[in-house]
């Protein structure tokens, strides 16, 4: 069962503009799906396999020779050498859309596209779906099932998979293969306890003594580990919004897992039952509208920033801003928000430029939209985006 993607046209375009188009993400998010499904005609070849990772590496030129374009290149950054041959193939023969190349380490990917393909490759990033995206695969879906299920496509090409024996396996791989190409962990427990105090700690901002205290590792360690997290597209770390000179904004950034529905399995909240109950069920909705702000960029949007606000009585959860414009919104878990939840987002609204502030929501469980307040209204998980989708 195909799921349609948000960012097809942007895939499109940027192969219809562009000798080459990198797609990366995190494992399982349907990178290598979505390049057969829009490019059928391409040829394709997989550096997953050993065999073709080495030659890629070691003999770039043999490889090219074998595999012609028009090409799609999976797991591409298993041959970083690569990429200064295909920079010559691009160049002597420059057509759009003749190379395809995905990846789900972007640490190692990056560095190679920027010294070999800069001007050459446009540079996307596929998230997990969306809950609008589930919910074509998936119409009878709730908010609160799609949250503990997450956002992986294989979980809803096939609805009869077990969301929590996915998202173990899931991890075992990420520990197994993925970490042990970025960094040399001596004691793969060791990160998976830490993954699971990130998870902990999704939408908090992050105080980096806590964490590795709590985790018994150094400062260094941890800087190191943050890195390979973000690397491995499973953590973003959200950074505040600089462009007042108030002395007392929080330097900080906020620590969100990518998934909401993974960091609701490491934190131990496997069902919706479990989730009603939980002490964490505030802080996973937060990274759960997170991700679907992101997502949003990531296709449509992406010419708007993403930060939050913060300072010692202030406080908005996600500041959107664009050329002096802002949209602030706050993720509250309640069906039926009330006047009370809105008073954080409007002192924020008081302190920056007049005129400037152009929508005032609360994203919340309410099936429709409301005006809470003259100037604040509550919003559901799908009409989130309406305030500058388009735009």
């Amino acid at each position: 069962m195909w799921i349609e993607r948000r960012i097809e046209d942007t895939v499109l375009q940027r192969a219809a503009t562009r000798p080459a188009v990198v797609l990366t993400g995190a494992r399982q998010t349907g990178k290598t799906s979505l390049m057969k499904r829009l490019f059928p005609d391409h040829n394709y070849v997989s550096l997953d396999l050993p065999s073709e990772a080495e030659q890629a590496e070691r003999d770039p030129d043999s490889f090219l020779n074998r595999h012609e374009p028009p090409l799609i290149v999976d797991e591409v950054q298993y041959a970083p050498r690569l990429f200064r041959h295909l920079k010559i193939a691009i160049d002597r023969k420059r057509e759009n859309g003749s190379f395809l190349l995905t990846g789900s380490q972007p640490l190692t990917l990056m560095g190679a596209v920027s010294d070999s393909l800069a001007g050459r490759a446009a540079i996307l990033e596929l998230e997990p779906l969306s809950f609008e995206e589930a919910r074509k695969a998936c119409p009878n879906i709730s908010v609160e099932e799609f949250l503990v299920r997450g956002g992986y496509p294989e979980l809803y090409a096939n609805l009869e998979i077990e969301a929590r024996g996915f998202l173990q396996s899931y991890i075992v791989t990420y520990l197994e293969r993925d970490l042990r190409q970025l960094l040399e962990v001596h004691n793969l427990r060791d990160y998976e306890l830490f993954l699971r105090a990130c998870a902990l700690r999704s939408a908090q901002l992050l105080n980096r003594s806590d964490l590795a205290r709590d985790v018994g590792i150094s400062g260094v360690t941890l800087g190191s580990w943050l890195s390979v997290l973000e690397a491995s597209n499973q953590l973003v770390l959200l950074e505040p919004w600089y462009g007042n000179a108030t002395v007392s904004l929080v330097k900080r950034p906020k620590l969100y897992l990518r998934d909401a529905g993974l960091a609701a399995f490491l934190c131990g909240v496997h069902s919706v039952d479990d989730l009603a109950t939980s002490p964490l069920t505030g802080p996973l909705w937060e990274t759960l509208v997170c991700a679907e702000i992101r997502r949003s960029q990531a296709s449509k949007l992406g010419n708007w920033s993403l930060n939050f606000w913060r300072d010692r009585s202030r406080e908005a959860d996600f500041l959107i801003h664009r050329a002096g414009k802002f949209h602030l919104m706050d993720a509250k878990w309640t069906q039926h928000p009330r006047a009370r939840d809105t008073v954080s987002l409007r002192k924020v609204k008081q302190v920056l430029p007049d005129d400037s502030v152009e929508s005032l929501s609360v994203v919340c469980r309410t099936p429709n939209a409301y005006p809470i307040t003259e100037d604040v209204g509550a919003v559901p998980l799908t009409e989130m985006s309406s305030a500058w989708i388009g735009d």
